[in-house]
């Protein structure tokens, strides 16, 4: 899925501004390296419900519209929260590298994943680290991701689980055959740290690069249909 009308104004570490126009949107699942564990979490959602992705790492195109570097989001019902993910850019003849939420609507996940991911907003934060084309190397295994859900400890570690996010990029070109286009993948996430979803109000996400201030994303959730929950 793809428009153009789509455009975040971002801007790197040390204040340069970056105006980026994405034509397409993946999230990608599925992207623990350890193989064993993925298909045991696969099979651990199949038994509540959750259909099984056609490919490991599964891919989710999403309307670029659901993009937003806002503070704040609109949701149609109670049961969403969400997942601190590393995010990559490719655009402008470059790549950057920053945080976003994979703010998914639970309730519908057993219906179906790719209308649980599209039904809720995809917020990333304001700042970015250019990598350069092709992206440059950094510790991915020393890289390190944390959620917050109203100032509790949501999820917290390394990468060093999770395949490296250029890794994944390889495998979304091959099947998708979009190496040419502007780009905003999600990258994965990582286990809750009590393996229980919450649906709290203020989101906060953190992505620690080591050489490079910590990305912060921030954002409080509405709920457009109160009545609505799981």
């Amino acid at each position: 899925m793809s428009t153009t009308a789509t455009r975040l104004r971002l801007s790197t570490a040390d204040g340069a501004e970056v105006e980026v126009a994405p034509t397409h949107l993946v999230v990608a699942g599925y992207t623990g390296r350890d193989q064993e564990a993925v298909r045991h979490h696969i099979d651990e959602l199949a038994a509540i419900g959750v259909p099984e992705p056609e490919t490991i790492p599964a891919f989710y195109p999403l309307d670029v519209d659901r993009l937003t570097t806002g503070d704040e989001v609109e949701v149609g019902g109670s049961a969403t929260s969400g997942e601190v993910e590393p995010v990559l850019i490719r655009a402008n003849g470059t790549y950057y590298l920053t945080v976003g939420s994979d703010h998914t609507d639970r309730e519908m996940e057993t219906v179906g994943i790719q209308l649980s991911k599209a039904a809720c907003p995809k917020p990333i934060a304001t700042t970015v680290i250019e990598l350069g084309d092709p992206p440059a190397l950094v510790d991915w295994d020393a890289i390190v991701v944390r959620s917050w859900v109203d100032d509790e400890l949501y999820q917290e570690g390394t990468l060093a689980s999770m395949l490296p996010i250029t890794q994944v990029l390889a495998e979304w070109d091959q099947i998708g055959g979009t190496g040419d286009v502007a780009l905003v993948l999600f990258g994965g996430t990582k286990p809750l740290l009590d393996g229980t979803f919450r649906y709290g109000r203020d989101w906060r996400m953190q992505l620690e690069v080591p050489g490079h201030a910590p990305i912060e994303l921030a954002y409080t959730v509405s709920v457009t249909t109160p009545g609505r929950s799981s």
